[in-house]
């Protein structure tokens, strides 16, 4: 049984990778702290996030919002080739001003309910060749190297953004292999903030509360306590980072105990939670 795991890690505003797998591989469920954005290539694959399974075309643009849980299925022996961006939520909020926000994309992708765009002629875009660019900079060692990735990032974000507000684009619809466990993912990060146990799922969703744990781990991967709580953590963190006492985070984020908030924020982010504003 796959466990609930972090992966990856971000010690700058952004990665990118170009990633080739010529052999099959397993993906276990996973999450990351930072958003995390995919075009697709080649392959067949099928990718779960939190609940939605979508069958992917080459060029789909795929949004991972920080905190999701998700993994690629890849459905036979074909290359399966990416490009993956992890970008820090905090360095995108800096770019949020009276006209612009760089973060609109991700919370569109959250109204639209779907994770996935697919943009006619992708590979002909200026975002692409943007793309494109800023993965060739990481390879060369020119002058300026680091301001011009950053200034070629931040266009990157600038074009995705501008093709989404322009609606020249479709939100894949997803082909949910469970509606109960979708309902149940929705009701926790809905209700984070109250207390929300196996028996107040048990009884919401008239299931039996053994059921329920044994369901929502094997479609999952993660056991429900684990979900919630490493849900409200990155809440909480997001709520430090954008201005919030850490006392007010921590019961706004659904804890009830100051003392083991503490203890979890710190086993998650290695860091006490007023040091949040280090964190991404």
């Amino acid at each position: 049984m796959n466990k609930f795991e972090k992966f990856g890690y971000l010690d700058h505003d952004f990665k990118i990778f170009h990633i080739v797998d010529r052999q099959r591989k397993d993906f276990a469920f996973h999450y990351h702290d930072f958003n995390k954005i995919i075009i697709f290539l080649k392959g067949n694959i099928n990718y779960s996030i939190e609940g939605k399974n979508y069958f992917l075309r080459p060029y789909d643009i795929i949004l991972v919002n920080a905190g999701e849980i998700h993994r690629p299925s890849v459905l036979d022996n074909s290359e399966y080739e990416r490009i993956i961006i992890y970008v820090s939520t905090q360095f995108l909020n800096t770019y949020a001003g009276k006209d612009y926000d760089l973060n609109y994309c991700f919370e569109r992708a959250k109204k639209e309910k779907s994770n996935v765009l697919r943009i006619h002629s992708l590979d002909k875009s200026k975002f692409y060749q943007v793309c494109l660019e800023l993965e060739h900079s990481f390879m060369d060692n020119a002058f300026a190297k680091e301001l011009y990735q950053k200034i070629l990032f931040l266009e990157f974000m600038i074009q995705l953004n501008r093709t989404v507000i322009s609606n020249h684009i479709n939100y894949l619809d997803s082909m949910i292999g469970s509606t109960k466990l979708l309902q149940i993912i929705d009701y926790i990060n809905e209700h984070l903030a109250e207390e929300i146990t196996i028996d107040t799922l048990s009884a919401h969703f008239y299931l039996n509360r053994y059921y329920i744990m044994h369901f929502f781990k094997e479609e999952t991967g993660y056991t429900i306590g684990n979900y919630i709580t490493e849900k409200r953590l990155l809440l909480a963190k997001s709520l430090v980072q954008s201005g919030s006492p850490v006392t007010e985070a921590c019961f706004q984020s659904g804890f009830k105990n100051y003392s083991t908030f503490s203890r979890a924020f710190k086993k998650t982010f290695n860091t006490v939670p007023k040091n949040a504003l280090l964190v991404d």
